[in-house]
């Protein structure tokens, strides 16, 4: 099977490119406001952004922020197709803004945002990013009452749009795209621990000295966990391309927006040797699952594998491979088309009858 990702250098806002109803799945983690990181970028859309900062006037910035954002939420809106899943990665903001320190509850005005154009809110993930860092604490440290909390999760808000989706009885794609029932137990919690990934971001470095981008396992997971092979899964604020990657791994199609579309030179790098990398990745996924069976009695036999599953719906489970990646060359960005193919052969027997 073949899968086409496409990367547009461009204001997400105008989402023009991509279909209405065509998205399955979105998969994002936006510019938080009122993060100092994002303080530039904010000011540089709406001039007002920086007067409300420098009069010191947080709560105005942080309104301003969002109406930046809400203009691609209108667009998420309209792509994204009858039971589509959102999941959008987000954490709260902490600053002093004048001689005020506050929390901006980023997470809240982003539920509320999706929920007045329609989506409804699901159960959300707490990502646990924990950190060791021995200056971590805020304000006075050991000495009450002034010191804060310090913020170590962000959120995976979730949200569909409409009632569930349907598929047609015994659809293969969907039967195939199945996760396994560790991973399920496992994915399928409201807190998830994973540190935050680094980015090398070449001549972009001073004006990133720390990425926002989440690491791979996090978009690949909910991939998995929200889509079937050969959907279309889309990013507004694509970044360096971790979700493209993801879904490229995950045999989904993508679509992507960024204003700097240098960033997306960052995903050449890791295209190098993607087939031998989705190879490895398939290969660790089914040795986690057949060391979860070793002492595991009863189940059900494999459609395509020797190893043995918990349920039903896991018999016909069958990822896929990356064979080979071409890179095209669109006027706005980037653009690769992907070949696939079933990783019957990786640690298992393919079912000849």
């Amino acid at each position: 099977m073949r899968t086409q990702h496409v990367l547009h250098a461009g204001d997400a806002s105008d989402m023009s490119a991509v279909a209405d109803e065509s998205v399955a799945l979105v998969v994002t983690s936006p510019p938080y406001p009122m993060i100092d990181l994002w303080d530039d970028l904010f000011a540089s859309l709406d001039p007002d952004v920086g007067a409300a900062l420098d009069a010191g006037d947080g709560d105005a910035a942080f309104d301003l922020m969002h109406a930046q954002l809400d203009a691609v939420w209108d667009e998420v809106d309209r792509v994204l197709a009858p039971g589509g899943m959102a999941c959008i990665n987000v954490g709260d903001a902490t600053r002093s803004v004048g001689d005020e320190f506050q929390q901006y509850p980023n997470h809240v005005r982003i539920v509320d945002a999706l929920r007045a154009r329609g989506l409804t809110p699901l159960p959300d993930v707490l990502w646990r990013k924990p950190t060791n860092s021995h200056t971590k604490f805020m304000g006075s440290g050991t000495l009450p009452p002034n010191a804060y909390v310090t913020l170590e999760h962000e959120y995976v808000l979730l949200f569909r749009k409409g009632g569930p989706r349907s598929f047609p009885p015994g659809d293969d794609r969907r039967y195939e795209s199945a996760f396994f029932w560790e991973e399920r137990n496992r994915w399928f919690s409201d807190l998830w621990e994973r540190r935050g990934e680094e980015q090398a971001l070449g001549d972009h470095e001073e004006r990133r000295d720390r990425s926002a981008a989440f690491p791979l396992e996090i978009p690949l997971r909910l991939i998995r966990m929200f889509s079937v092979r050969d959907d279309l899964v889309l990013d507004p604020f694509a970044g360096t391309g971790t979700t493209a990657l993801a879904a490229m791994h995950a045999a989904r199609n993508s679509v992507g927006y960024d204003l700097d579309a240098d960033l997306f030179e960052a995903l050449d790098d890791r295209l190098a040797d993607l087939p031998a990398a989705s190879r490895r990745r398939l290969t660790a996924r089914l040795d986690r699952h057949r060391g979860a069976m070793a002492d595991r009695d009863g189940g059900y036999e494999a459609a395509h594998y020797d190893f043995r599953v918990v349920t039903k719906r896991e018999r016909r489970i069958r990822p896929y491979v990356v064979e080979s990646v071409t890179e095209q060359s669109p006027a706005d960005g980037r653009q690769y088309v992907l070949d696939h193919a079933p990783a019957d052969d990786i640690n298992g027997t393919p079912d000849e009858g």
